[in-house]
């Protein structure tokens, strides 16, 4: 049976649990800061200590107020609730993305939360303990950042934007994501890549970058990210305009749909 969109109270119940666990996640990360162990989930993708100890104590406490609830996250974390996607609901978890950042301690790593019921992201925030900055969403009640309301840049223009590519690990020069990045240049003010989708979609929503896409990354990257876009005014699609699917490793998030529709244009 599917499950209705959660009401007013259950929802900030939902935002708040998920802030707090995002807060345990991220000071798990930094108690761990120089005295984790690395290792190689695959050629350049990271596993650390510290993202196993911050996804357990994230579940822990979850868990511990939604029994019934299900999980999905990054380190071989696939506990949904029986019913499937939709009953009744599940959360989402990336305990730590970004973590080659992490591991050489470049400071652009984040904690990322969303909790999905009803066929789509209810809530979503992501959690940067380096800088304590907690971005938050609830389906239809915005974005913000440290509680304060945030928007998106509103940027039409690529010639004027600030944009993220998110590249394959590993990736080869003849990769198509490298294609992508390289014809972005030429019309894009600047192309970067950070390493963290969930902050980049986090700064999206906040007016930091105009866009961002990626055509590589999991549900756990990018669930808490999209809903802080969409909240925060901005757009998020396929590369090609579908409507996104986080199920999908096809995104493109962007400041505003006038930037959506020429960026789109442009990675095509």
């Amino acid at each position: 049976m599917n499950r209705q969109d959660p009401g007013g109270d259950e929802l900030t119940q939902l935002s708040e649990a998920a802030a707090e666990a995002a807060r345990i996640g991220g000071a798990v990360l930094q108690e761990w800061i120089g005295r984790f162990s690395v290792r190689e989930k695959g050629r350049a993708n990271l596993v650390t200590d510290a993202d196993e100890a911050s996804q357990a104590a994230i579940v822990n406490y979850l868990r511990n107020l939604f029994p019934e609830h299900g999980f999905l996250g990054e380190e071989n974390l696939n506990d949904r609730t029986e019913g499937g996607f939709e009953s009744p609901g599940f959360w989402i978890i990336d305990p730590l993305d970004g973590t080659t950042n992490y591991v050489h301690q470049f400071p652009y790593y984040a904690v990322s939360i969303g909790f999905f019921a009803a066929g789509r992201i209810q809530v979503g925030v992501v959690f940067d303990p380096a800088r304590n900055e907690l971005f938050s969403a609830a389906a239809g009640r915005g974005a913000t950042l440290n509680a304060h309301p945030i928007r998106t840049s509103g940027e039409t223009d690529p010639a004027r934007a600030l944009a993220v590519a998110s590249l394959p690990t590993a990736v080869t020069p003849d990769n198509p994501a490298i294609r992508r990045f390289l014809q972005a240049l030429s019309h894009l003010q600047t192309v970067q890549r950070t390493g963290s989708a969930a902050l980049n979609l986090a700064y999206v929503a906040a007016g930091r970058i105009d866009g961002f896409w990626s055509t590589s990354l999991y549900p756990w990257d990018v669930a808490a990210g999209v809903l802080l876009v969409q909240e925060a005014g901005g757009v998020v699609t396929g590369l090609t305009g579908d409507p996104v699917d986080i199920f999908v490793p096809d995104l493109l998030a962007a400041s505003s749909p006038s930037l959506q529709t020429k960026l789109s244009q442009v990675l095509a």
